[in-house]
């Protein structure tokens, strides 16, 4: 017979050994799990706040199936620091980066860097250059929308406030960025089609305080504008000030493109008149599900295709 003690001792032998087990198992399974970096631009745009907080509720949901690692710089225009970090994942050594690039040429040289490394890359928000990719030998998948067609949604809508002949500007992004000339063509575009008349393109770099400077110029310059299309709404909101500061309120529209929060209340008083939903919160989810499919069916990123749209909406007052 053995005492009641020994019981004990092999109950707690075997306890420890099972949660040694587990403990191992659950170490095994966080390893195999691939990781997914997200890298982004500026997080003081809520946008990209929008973004991160979309992934990491995704990767809540599927915490078992892969591992987030989400990264952002100061501001739009870095991007130094941007390459920089693509730099850091690689020595991480991750399975996959989803990636808004802040300039459409320039990081493309580490994205080659990553893809040589054997990570899988994902491009989302604004397209790599398709010329420079070419050049180099390079796929990359662009997972996002049509930014010219989501532009031409917001400028025809406009286009039915205005009259053939009258001016209109436009304060447009970096203009190094597919994004931007794509949103640009697709405002020209509508303004073409309505016989209006674009008397001035400037950027603002997709800052509030920056794109308020341009409005406030091109205000100036053309005191009789009757709309600003804004390539984003971190712009428009800049541009409602300086339209309030020139008191053309109710006078110069202005559109812009995102649908952040904080255009919410401007469209329903009218300071705003429409922008653009192309649903910032799913952006790097369906980025992040291309990248998990292609490292489960070990998918080489040269068979990864090369479009994958996804929805763009005209948001109005509601």
């Amino acid at each position: 017979m053995i005492p009641v003690s020994a019981f004990r001792l092999v109950r707690l032998v075997s306890a420890c050994l099972l949660a040694g087990l587990c403990a191992r198992a659950s170490v095994v399974s966080a390893a195999e799990r691939p990781k997914v970096a997200l890298v982004m631009k500026s997080l003081a745009n809520e946008f990209f706040l929008a973004m991160e907080n979309g992934a990491k509720a995704h990767q809540r949901l599927h915490a078992s199936d892969y591992e987030l690692i989400t990264n952002g710089i100061k501001d739009e225009i870095d991007t130094v620091a941007q390459i920089k970090i693509v730099d850091q994942m690689i020595m991480a050594r991750v399975d996959a980066i989803v990636i808004a690039p802040a300039d459409s040429k320039a990081l493309v040289r580490v994205v080659q860097k990553a893809i040589e490394a054997g990570i899988i890359v994902v491009n989302i928000d604004n397209r790599f250059d398709p010329a420079v990719l070419k050049a180099k030998k390079l796929k990359v998948p662009f997972v996002g929308p049509d930014n010219r067609k989501g532009a031409r949604l917001v400028g025809d809508f406009l286009a039915k406030r205005l009259k053939a002949g009258d001016e209109v500007a436009i304060v447009e992004g970096i203009s190094t960025t597919t994004n931007s000339r794509d949103r640009t063509q697709g405002f020209q575009d509508a303004m073409a089609a309505a016989g209006v008349k674009v008397v001035g393109v400037q950027s603002g770099q997709w800052e509030i305080e920056k794109g308020n400077a341009v409005a406030a110029a091109l205000l100036n310059e053309h005191p009789g504008l009757e709309a600003l299309l804004c390539d984003n709404d971190g712009m428009a909101l800049g541009a409602v000030s300086a339209v309030r500061a020139a008191n053309r309120t109710g006078k110069t529209r202005v559109v812009g493109y995102d649908n952040i929060s904080a255009l919410g209340p401007l469209l329903k008083d009218g300071r705003v008149l429409a922008t653009a939903d192309q649903h910032a919160a799913q952006q790097a989810v369906f980025g992040i599900e291309l990248a998990l499919k292609a490292l489960a069916a070990k998918t080489p990123q040269g068979q990864l295709g090369e479009v994958v749209e996804t929805p763009v909406d005209l948001v109005t007052a509601p």
